[in-house]
């Protein structure tokens, strides 16, 4: 499983560098799509796989299941790193992750995934969770 934050900038076509650490998770192929929080999810092509056959079982009379299914599925690209461990992040997600307004983009390590973020977003986030800590509680329940 991926985990760690890299910062990096997209070139002037819209790719980002994966780093080093996380080419093997993704180097089959991938599916980037949008995310909560204002971020973009990328997915190793055989966990969209799995993602996909969820989704399928949603009922289509669940209108809340297939809103969701709405915005995570209709944004999803196929994509593979170049030569250069790049990847192309379409306009759209583009526009929809903040990452017009600045280059700056913060590549994060998840359980299932690898989160892209734009850095004022991903700081944003992080502050987040130090203004409103999670309950003690809770982790114990990570810690044991």
């Amino acid at each position: 499983m991926p985990f760690g934050e890299y910062q990096y900038s997209l070139d002037d076509k819209g790719r980002v560098v994966i780093p080093q650490s996380f080419r093997n998770f993704v180097e089959d192929g991938v599916v980037i799509t949008r995310g909560l929080e204002g971020c973009l999810y990328m997915f190793p092509l055989l966990t969209w796989s799995n993602i996909e056959k969820q989704l399928l079982n949603l009922p289509l009379t669940d209108m809340e299941a297939q809103k969701f299914v709405r915005f995570f599925y209709s944004g999803a690209y196929k994509t593979q790193m170049d030569n250069a461990s790049r990847v192309m992040i379409p306009p759209p997600l583009r526009k929809f992750a903040a990452m017009e307004e600045s280059n700056d983009v913060v590549v994060a390590g998840a359980p299932t995934r690898l989160e892209l973020w734009s850095e004022a977003r991903w700081w944003e986030s992080i502050n987040k969770v130090l203004e409103n800590p999670p309950a003690p509680e809770a982790l114990k329940t990570l810690v044991g």
